[in-house]
């Protein structure tokens, strides 16, 4: 593949502009059309981004012109839109949350399989400069076998202004970071089995929770505690920073404010700091995240070209997912939830 893939997006809301943005930084790529259901808002996209061509309806995809879609859209519209992709063959990378509950992953992520088209989840929490750093302390033995995590995202930005559906969302503040922070609770500290979680809904007059407190039991016996909410008013506000630590036997690593990584070890205690990007695009505090969508987007692109895997595939994030599931289902029901069974719902 000698030249740049040429990309479809869809879905031009809140998040978008870090999505184009960063495409326009991917190596091997570009996004050759833009669709998205409202012609003002798709006309005004293709024109700030320099994208020649822009559609409202995603049929296009069936036009053979694209090597790849990238779906920026609601959960609810995924299945339709990557069913779409799948019968023509495209690969795709989607915006988190994979669905609206585990049985349609399940077919979104069958249908795709049995197709052959890869499918990759935009979990970009894992693609943060400072998890990628602290995945390496871990990988390097420094602090010996991991038997602790926990994880927090408390804050009290303002989502509902941009994104006032938020305030009706049954499934809110597990689907909208909890997921995020429960793939990357398995990405430090590998793939968990069992989920107790507590939600609560602090702010009055929405529909679901914007606060959870989950306790995962992982496959190589550690436990961590992954803990999200928007009703936590602390000043200054330390959005949009993951907080916490990673114990192992030989040592434990803080996860500060500043983007600080403190490792503690029997040699003494040292800090990285790791410094942001500098890209003229990006702006505080939005400069964590906005550093890694085009990690996660150039991961997509050489994996494609490479015959990869994705580490986020369809497949792999079903565990994810799960962990979501049982999440809710155990807030539910006042018991711990393992993920074994849900995997099997169709």
């Amino acid at each position: 593949m000698s030249q740049n893939l040429k990309g479809l997006f869809i879905g031009a809301g809140f998040f978008s502009r870090n999505h184009l943005n960063a495409w326009a930084e991917v190596e091997g790529a570009g996004i050759a059309a833009i669709c998205d259901r409202d012609p003002v808002r798709a006309e005004a996209a293709a024109k700030e981004f320099g994208i020649a061509e822009w559609v409202t309806d995603a049929a296009v995809l069936q036009s053979g012109r694209f090597d790849f879609v990238d779906i920026c859209t609601t959960m609810e519209t995924h299945e339709a839109l990557v069913g779409l992709a799948v019968q023509a063959g495209v690969p795709v990378i989607v915006q988190k949350p994979f669905a609206p509950d585990i049985e349609t992953c399940l077919r979104i992520e069958a249908n795709a399989r049995k197709a052959g088209v890869p499918v990759m989840l935009h979990e970009n929490f894992r693609f943060q400069k400072i998890f990628r750093r602290l995945r390496e302390i871990l990988s390097s033995g420094e602090i010996g076998d991991i038997t602790f995590g926990r994880l927090n995202w408390r804050n009290d930005i303002d989502v509902y202004t941009n994104q006032p559906y938020l305030v009706e969302t049954r499934r809110f503040m597990i689907m909208d970071v909890g997921i995020h922070m429960l793939d990357l609770a398995r990405f430090l500290l590998g793939d968990a089995s069992e989920v107790s979680c507590f939600n609560q809904s602090v702010k009055e007059g929405i529909a679901g929770e914007d606060a959870a407190t989950m306790l995962l039991r992982h496959d190589n016996k550690a436990v961590s505690v992954v803990d999200v909410s928007y009703a936590s008013h602390k000043s200054p506000n330390p959005f949009p920073q993951t907080l916490g630590e990673i114990e192992g036997r030989l040592g434990t690593v803080e996860i500060l404010e500043g983007q600080v990584l403190r490792v503690h070890t029997a040699a003494g205690r040292r800090d990285e700091v790791i410094a942001e990007d500098g890209r003229a695009w990006t702006a505080a505090p939005w400069t964590q995240i906005q550093d890694s969508v085009p990690r996660t987007q150039q991961h997509f692109i050489d994996c494609l070209r490479d015959g990869r895997d994705f580490e986020t595939s369809a497949q792999d994030s079903l565990k994810t997912y799960a962990l979501a599931e049982a999440a809710y289902r155990s807030a539910a029901s006042g018991r711990t939830v393992g993920i074994a069974e849900l995997l099997k719902e169709a």
